[in-house]
C-alpha cells in the first residue's frame, strides 16, 4: 500500500489501524453532544432571557397572578427562569432568608442540568490524546518491528513506513478529537456560569423588592 498519498477513507483507516477507528467513533459521539447542547443553551438560555425581561415590570408592580400566567405559558414552562420565578412567586410569604436558600437551591439545579453532558466532553478532551499517542507508541514499535525484521535486505524507509504512518495518523486524529471537545466545553461551561448570574439578579429583585415593600 502507498502510505506517501493517502487522500481516501480507506488508506486512512488502514493507515491508522483500530484505534483511529475508537477515535473516529469517539469524534461523532463528541460532535453529536456538542450539536446537542449548543442548539439546547440556545433554545433555554434565549426563551429565559425573554421571560426574565417580561416578568420584571409585573413583579415591580407586585401584580404577581400576571407573572405566575407567564411562568406557566407552554413555550417557556419547562425554562430554569420560569422555574425559579414561578418558584419564589409562590413562596413570596416566606422570610427573607428562606427564600435566599430556595432561589440557591433551584438555581443550582436547573445549571446542573444544562451543564449536564459537559463533563463528557471535558473528559474526551483530556482523554483522547492518550489515545492518540498510544496509537502513536503501537505504531513505531511496529515500524521498528518490521525494520528489525528486513535488516538483511535493502527496502530502507518503504520498510517502516507503514507503522511511521500508523503512528502520525493517530496523533494526528487524537488532537482532531480534543480540540473541539476542550473548546466547545470551556465556552459551555462559561455560557452556563453567566446564565446563573442572570438568574440571581432576578432572584434578588424578586427577594430583596419584596423586603424593601415590607419595610414600608
Amino acid at each position: 500500500m502507498d502510505f506517501s498519498n493517502m487522500t481516501n477513507l480507506r488508506e486512512l483507516l488502514a493507515a491508522g489501524g483500530p484505534i483511529l477507528i475508537l477515535l473516529l467513533l469517539l469524534s461523532v459521539y463528541s460532535i453529536s453532544i456538542i450539536l446537542e447542547r449548543f442548539f439546547k443553551l440556545r433554545a433555554t438560555v434565549s426563551l429565559s432571557r425573554k421571560l426574565m425581561a417580561y416578568c420584571r415590570h409585573p413583579l415591580r408592580s407586585e401584580n404577581y397572578q400576571k407573572v405566575e400566567d407567564a411562568c406557566r405559558k407552554e413555550v417557556v414552562k419547562n425554562t430554569p427562569a420560569a422555574a425559579l420565578i414561578l418558584r419564589l412567586v409562590q413562596e413570596r410569604n416566606r422570610p427573607q432568608a428562606e427564600l435566599e436558600k430556595i432561589a440557591d437551591s433551584v438555581i443550582d439545579w436547573e445549571v446542573t442540568k444544562l451543564q449536564r453532558r459537559l463533563t463528557i466532553l471535558g473528559t474526551l478532551g483530556s482523554i483522547t490524546p492518550f489515545i492518540g499517542l498510544f496509537g502513536t507508541v503501537i505504531g513505531v514499535m511496529h515500524a521498528f518491528k518490521d525494520l528489525a525484521a528486513n535488516t538483511a535486505t535493502s527496502a530502507g524507509a518503504s520498510v517502516v513506513a507503514a507503522g511511521i504512518a500508523e503512528a502520525l495518523v493517530n496523533t494526528a486524529a487524537g488532537l482532531f478529537v480534543a480540540v473541539p471537545a476542550v473548546i466547545a466545553y470551556n465556552y459551555y461551561l462559561s455560557k452556563t456560569n453567566y446564565f446563573a448570574k442572570e438568574l440571581e439578579n432576578i432572584a434578588d429583585e424578586i427577594i430583596y423588592r419584596r423586603g424593601d415593600v415590607e419595610e414600608f
